[in-house]
């Protein structure tokens, strides 16, 4: 028999796929795991170009974000001006696999003309 959920904190699942997926599915969130995962560490401004259309905010936020979740590690080297580097973790690296099927899908739906629909 399962044991019961005994979370103190409001608002906190006790599915770990729920909790999971309120972490990586924010707008922007997976897509800058993804960028991560496919091109290595990476400093503030690079991201910004890796990922046309986010703003400097949003970024910001999804980087401390995902910081706080143990995903990202935010390395900071003692220059002037400082130098950040962005990266996964190890937990942000069990990821992977997961990160290449959604590319995989992504690619072969879009060889088959797949689209979104329009917002």
């Amino acid at each position: 028999m399962k044991a019961a959920c005994d979370l103190n904190e409001k608002n906190v699942s006790c599915c770990p796929v729920e909790r999971l997926l309120g972490v990586v599915s924010g707008q922007w969130t997976a897509y800058l795991l993804w960028v991560l995962h496919q091109n290595g560490p990476q400093r503030f401004g690079a991201l910004q170009k890796l990922i046309p259309g986010i703003s400097t905010k949003v970024l910001t936020e999804r980087l401390r974000m995902l910081e706080a979740s143990g995903l990202l590690l935010r390395e900071q080297a003692a220059t002037i001006p400082p130098q950040v580097t962005y990266s996964l973790t190890p937990r942000g690296l069990e990821l992977r696999a997961l990160m290449d099927g959604l590319g995989d899908v992504a690619r072969r739906w879009d060889a088959e003309g797949w689209r979104p629909p329009v917002r």
